[in-house]
Order: structure tokens, then C-alpha cells, then sequence
């Protein structure tokens, strides 16, 4: 069942679970994007295709807030928004208690291998690398584990996952950047809001999406 967490004439979004792919690939799994315009051809009952565009991605052991578009001119227009970063995207996190620092940033230049889907982090510019910035803050204190909220300046290939691996907290259950796998194959990083200007009434929106119910995520919502 998808968790739809806003739609009208032009947008669409979902709470995307762990494991989902966004966009198709080589796999030949569905993808979310198939799913969801099934759920629009059952729910409008059109008789042929479905428009679905997709705007953005997450990774496939990533949860939270995917928005398609469902018209062409949405499309363009929120393509055109996320190119001039004019959106606001809100990470949740999970990492070992240890992390020392309760807000700050991190500025590295993240260099992608293709072959092994990896994205590695640099102090110093390197050859075909990209500048990543983030911002981070502690949001809650567990036993065993902290919960970070991240805000992205930048979108690189695998950003958080890379920049938290290279200052030595890997993201709970991401075993590609040096955790311990979770018994799901997920790994605990949730898109938990998302800001954007509406592509036809202009209106300032924001998504949110309520992490998976696990008892990490329930002690960070936890007073």
C-alpha cells in the first residue's frame, strides 16, 4: 500500500519505504514510479497511459518523501527548481552515540565510482570531484545510537552517506560506507521534509514524512 502524503492536480508524493527503487533499472524490480501511477489509473479510471514524472531520487534503502509531477508542465517546472536548488530537503538519521558535536556542517569534495556506485569524500578538490555541503544537528540522544537532522546545500551521488562514513559515523545499516548491515537491508536515513514553490499556484509547500516504524525512529519522536 502507498502512503500518499500529498496530491493534487499537479503533484504527487509518497513516503517511499526502504528498498523501493524510485526510477527502473537493470534489476527489473517495479519501481515507485510504477506503482504509483497504477494507483492514479485506479483512482481516476483512465482508460490509457499515465503521466508520471520523475522529479527526483532517493536511494533504494532510503525512506521518506518522494514527489513525482503529473503533468509535463509541473515537470519542467520543478525539474528547473531542484537544478537551482531552490528547495529545502530535511534528512533524519541514525549514527553511534558517539558523534560529538550537536550542530555544524561539513564541507568535502565527493569523487563518484560508477563501477562500484560508491561516492568518496575528499578533503581537498580532486580530480572530477564535487563540492558536498551539509548541515547537521543532534536531535535526540538514544543508548546506543544519536539521531541527526541533515540539511543538504548540495545533492551529490550519496552525499550523507559518504561525508558521515569519511568523519567515521557510517549511517546505521549502510554497510556499502562501513556499518553493520540492518536486518532489512535498510539503512536508517529517512527524507523527512521537503520544501518547495508550487509550479503553478507558487505557494511555498512543505512535505512531511514520518520515519519507519522501528524503535530507533519511535525514541526520536518520543518526548
Amino acid at each position: 500500500m502507498l502512503e500518499i502524503l500529498y496530491e493534487d492536480n499537479h503533484l504527487i508524493a509518497v513516503n517511499k519505504i526502504a528498498g523501493d527503487l524510485v526510477q527502473g533499472d537493470q534489476t527489473g524490480d517495479e519501481p515507485l514510479s510504477e506503482k504509483v501511477k497504477a494507483y492514479l489509473k485506479k483512482k481516476y479510471n483512465k482508460p490509457g497511459a499515465v503521466f508520471l514524472g520523475v522529479i527526483h531520487r532517493l536511494d533504494r534503502p532510503t525512506s521518506g518523501v518522494v514527489l513525482f509531477a503529473k503533468t509535463s508542465k509541473a515537470l519542467s517546472r520543478m525539474n528547473q527548481q531542484f537544478k537551482e536548488r531552490e528547495t529545502k530537503k530535511i534528512y533524519w538519521t541514525i549514527v553511534d552515540k558517539s558523534f560529538s558535536q550537536n550542530s555544524g556542517s561539513l564541507t568535502h569534495w565527493l569523487k563518484r565510482n560508477t563501477k562500484m556506485n560508491k561516492s568518496f569524500s575528499h578533503e581537498h578538490e580532486v580530480s572530477d570531484s564535487k563540492k558536498g555541503v551539509l548541515r547537521y544537528k543532534r536531535i535526540k540522544t538514544l543508548d546506543r545510537y544519536c539521531v541527526l537532522e541533515i540539511e543538504l546545500e548540495t545533492g551529490r551521488h550519496h552525499q550523507i552517506r559518504s561525508q558521515l562514513s569519511f568523519v567515521g559515523y557510517p549511517i546505521k545499516g549502510d554497510l556499502k560506507y562501513g556499518a553493520r548491515s540492518n536486518p532489512d537491508a535498510s539503512i536508517d536515513l529517512h527524507a523527512r521534509s521537503l520544501t518547495v514553490n508550487h509550479p503553478t499556484t507558487k505557494k511555498t509547500i512543505t512535505i512531511v514524512a514520518p520515519p519507519p516504524v522501528k524503535p530507533q525512529w519511535s525514541s526520536a519522536l518520543s518526548d
